[in-house]
């Protein structure tokens, strides 16, 4: 069935403390949430006997051999048994029955236990899905695609669609965030507040004249700013997108260590400032009814793998900002947190670069699709698919590649 829009919180209502669903694993089934991070159906397959395996493990099920490597199988199947649990003894699926989980035979040839969404019977299609402990997970969906499967309880829990929840987008004076403010609305938001440093200083924001779009004072750069938004916003943002970048094209032997500060003043300390005062109100909120917080989403640099000379310095920033992200995925948990590696943005700071360059419109359609569809690592164009691929194969290698 549609899900309602969101109606008017009680304020006498107390939230709900957020909980998470069991975390243990194995050390090999880390794969299948690293898979399901990038919104692909991977499982193990064993180099000797092609033998394809689940539950992942250390050795072959068939021959014994202990070549198993991660690759993309068939992600059809077979429905063979459907149960629904009406009572559990888990605190977190307590919250959520009746829930339905079934038994599937894979076309690639195991069986599997998987959550089912409402609408499956007979085929369905396999998708991994990363659970609110950042654990991969199953899930069956209907073979082709129904009216309204996406307000299924099953998948709301393992994604974080925008639609009717409200969004902070964290830059505004760029055309990056304005399209970003715009894919949001697009995408079905409740309501998008959209960060503008030193309001007083002019800027081309005729893309935020929407209904829909709130403009707010805001400047990652400055502490009371930052938490001035916090204290105004904080009970109100389910999704934080932050856009704010700064990327000057510099050698770091021309860098000006006033322009070397900037970066990592908006890069590093900024994001540091945004998750240290709207984090914990976000995190609070995680299981807030049917819109509650879900996501937290970082735009960065793939140049923060592998830097060229040209932009040596803005690298150097990016790649404490990424490891800032990567941090912010346990602190900030049941909250999905996606980084986005973006290519060189088609702006005033990028025209040296040869293209192919991105448009901001395309980021933010990128962008949403991961929201929709639960994916939490992704890369955004060409070059950062590139750069990503690379580094996946040899880092060492990619980072004397990269041209000076």
């Amino acid at each position: 069935m549609r899900l309602a829009p969101p109606g008017p919180r009680d304020p006498l209502k107390l939230a709900a403390a957020p909980l998470m669903p069991p975390g243990g694993r194995s050390r090999e089934a880390i794969g299948l949430a690293a898979a399901a991070a990038r919104g692909r159906f991977m499982l193990q397959v064993c180099g000797e006997c092609e033998l394809v395996q689940y539950p992942p493990r250390a050795v072959c099920g068939g021959c014994l051999g202990v070549g198993l490597r991660w690759r993309e199988v068939p992600a059809g199947g077979a429905l063979l048994a459907r149960t629904i649990i009406r009572i559990s003894v888990d605190p977190y699926f307590r919250t959520l029955t009746p829930w339905s989980i079934g038994t599937v035979q894979l076309d690639c040839g195991p069986q599997v236990v998987a959550h089912l969404h409402g609408d499956v019977a007979g085929r369905v299609r396999m998708t991994l899905k990363l659970d609110k402990a950042g654990q991969g997970v199953m899930l069956a969906l209907p073979e082709q695609d129904t009216p309204d499967m996406h307000d299924d309880p099953a998948w709301r829990a393992l994604t974080a669609d925008p639609r009717g929840r409200r969004v902070l987008v964290t830059d505004g004076r760029t055309a990056l965030g304005q399209a970003m403010a715009r894919g949001m609305l697009a995408a079905g938001a409740r309501a998008v507040f959209v960060g503008i440093a030193e309001p007083w200083r002019p800027f081309d924001g005729a893309g935020l004249r929407m209904a829909g779009i709130e403009a707010v004072a805001l400047d990652v750069t400055d502490q009371d700013s930052v938490h001035r938004m916090a204290a105004s916003l904080g009970g109100r943002v389910e999704i934080c997108v932050n856009t704010a970048l700064h990327l000057r094209p510099a050698g770091v032997l021309a860098l000006d260590l006033g322009e070397a500060r900037a970066a990592m003043e908006v890069n590093y300390l900024g994001a540091l400032r945004l998750a240290q005062a709207l984090g914990p109100a976000m995190r609070g909120r995680a299981a807030d009814g049917e819109y509650a917080a879900v996501a937290w989403v970082n735009l960065i640099s793939a140049h923060a793998l592998a830097a060229p000379g040209g932009f040596g310095g803005a690298a150097a920033a990016q790649a404490a900002a990424l490891a800032l992200a990567q941090s912010l995925r346990p602190a900030l948990r049941p909250l999905r947190v996606v980084n986005a590696l973006i290519g060189p943005i088609d702006d005033e700071w990028h025209q040296a670069l040869p293209p192919p360059k991105l448009a901001p419109a395309a980021i933010a359609a990128a962008v949403v699709r991961a929201l929709c569809d639960g994916v939490e690592d992704l890369a955004v164009g060409d070059i950062a698919q590139d750069i990503l691929a690379r580094w996946a194969d040899n880092p060492a290698i990619l980072v004397r590649d990269v041209p000076g």
